[in-house]
């Protein structure tokens, strides 16, 4: 499916949303065929305004699955968790929206088209609410302080209500996401969705011919008397009766009857004057070009007039091949052929390999493909009729190898922080000034440690505590 298909059906299903069909907008939504982690995430949203339970958990899966940066998915699948009354896969994913946040106060998810900031003090007063049904109340009463400390508006007022609930031991309401709030596409690509008209109708204005009103690109015809009896004779066809040369330099005009050619055009030579220039066309235009710029081009008469000779009856059918018909091509299901395995990390990869390698076998080819050592890597699969991950392992990899289907593979891959590896330390040339959440604010002369670059001019790094991006300008080496 086309992005331009894919974007047709999104806008579509925002729209039923927007008029409270939900049944429509879910239908649509489903239908699409390549979807993204935000079109995954609308799809968990709805079932969870259905309050089907197990489909959004399945839903937001698949976005956490594509995007695993996406913070207010893992909000939403706490949510669902705590729906579902397993309160300690709901803490797990809301601590993992709020390490998400990278320090940062909030996220505003409007650029990416969800009008919704995520607060880190709401992803803590949920992480309250966990631990007090947990029954850890000194853990639930530090988070909501720490809320406290770290909200940025007055309208958070629960946070302060929530706080009086936990010191008299009693529960108190999670905060939730609206359902109708979900990722809309960009407004500038579905506006290129219309067709539209930049010509425009033409019309006609004045015409020398009585009651006209033909208005395409061959207009009428004005009728004249005395026809001649053959037709003019076309321009290109004139210009093959002239010689063919070959331009061999260069010729700026410097009047109105000369005409510019370059090197390697093929010109006819109508008439060569006494004074060395000759009258030549060139792309139906006729002018004067020094006739010691050019070269005769030798074409054969065959070529300038092509008569298709008539068929003799008298030829004979060639008799048909002695040779056998080939084999057919030897099919991709034996022992022998390679399973090629899709790999999710940061990004997406593919190998190729031979079915039935060992654990360490794989390992090794991931980790020369990621450019990162086996040690920090752990690999994970999805076993038949089931939606967990599991770990692979060398007793894994007889069910591994099982789960290939036409010669494909799906696994996982995520990589551990390696206290061995020295990143690379920068300094600040100048001073940055964060305007925007994501940024990364820091002072002339101050240490950086960079994550990794996000483009050619911006990195992401780490100074004082606090993760962000900033131009790679404002950074030298230390």
């Amino acid at each position: 499916m086309s992005f331009v298909s894919t974007l047709r059906q999104w806008d579509e299903a925002v729209a039923y949303v927007e008029k409270g069909d939900i049944a429509s907008a879910l239908r649509t939504f489903v239908a699409i065929e390549e979807k993204t982690s935000k079109i995954n995430y609308n799809i968990g949203c709805l079932h969870l305004n259905n309050n089907d339970l197990d489909a959004a958990e399945k839903a937001f899966d698949s976005s956490i699955g594509k995007d695993e940066h996406l913070a207010v998915a893992f909000f939403q699948r706490g949510i669902t968790f705590y729906k579902k009354e397993q309160f300690e896969e709901s803490l797990l994913d809301f601590q993992q929206a709020f390490k998400e946040l990278r320090g940062n106060q909030l996220i505003d998810y409007k650029p990416l088209g969800l009008r919704y900031k995520l607060n880190a003090c709401e992803v803590l007063h949920n992480i309250g609410l966990l631990y007090a049904h947990l029954g850890k109340w000194e853990r639930a009463q530090e988070n909501l302080l720490t809320a406290l400390n770290v909200r940025t508006e007055a309208k958070f007022s629960h946070i302060d209500q929530a706080l009086e609930s936990i010191l008299k031991q009693k529960l108190f309401s999670l905060v939730v996401i609206k359902p109708s709030l979900l990722f809309k596409p960009n407004k500038n690509y579905v506006a290129e969705l219309e067709k539209k008209d930049y010509l425009g109708k033409a019309k006609v204005l004045s015409s020398v011919v009585p009651a006209d009103s033909f208005s395409g690109f061959a207009p009428l015809q004005p009728q004249v008397e005395d026809v001649p009896s053959t037709p003019k004779v076309p321009e290109v066809l004139r210009a093959l009766e002239g010689e063919p040369h070959t331009v061999l330099y260069e010729f700026i005009p410097e009047t109105t009857e000369e005409l510019a050619v370059l090197p390697g055009n093929v010109v006819f030579v109508l008439q060569r004057g006494a004074d060395n220039w000759a009258s030549v066309i060139f792309n139906e235009r006729r002018g004067l070009v020094p006739y010691n710029f050019l070269e005769p081009l030798d074409i054969t008469v065959a070529s300038k007039i092509e008569q298709v000779a008539p068929s003799s009856s008298n030829e004979q059918i060639p008799a048909p091949p002695r040779r056998p018909a080939p084999s057919k091509p030897a099919d991709g299901n034996g022992p022998s052929s390679r399973c090629i395995v899709k790999v999710h990390f940061l990004f997406t990869i593919a190998i190729c390999i031979t079915p039935g390698q060992p654990y360490t076998a794989i390992l090794q080819m991931i980790s020369t493909k990621l450019k990162l050592p086996t040690s920090a890597l752990t690999l994970s699969y999805v076993k038949p009729d089931s939606a967990e991950k599991v770990t692979v392992e060398e007793s894994e990899m007889e069910v591994l190898w099982s789960c290939v289907k036409n010669n494909r593979l799906t696994l996982w891959c995520s990589a551990s922080q390696d206290s061995t590896v020295t990143q690379k330390k920068m300094v600040a040339l100048y001073s940055y000034e964060a305007t925007t959440p994501e940024d990364l604010e820091f002072s002339e002369g101050d240490v950086i440690t960079i994550l990794s670059n996000v483009n050619e001019e911006w990195l992401e790094g780490e100074c004082n505590g606090k993760i962000g991006i900033f131009p790679s300008s404002f950074v030298t080496d230390q």
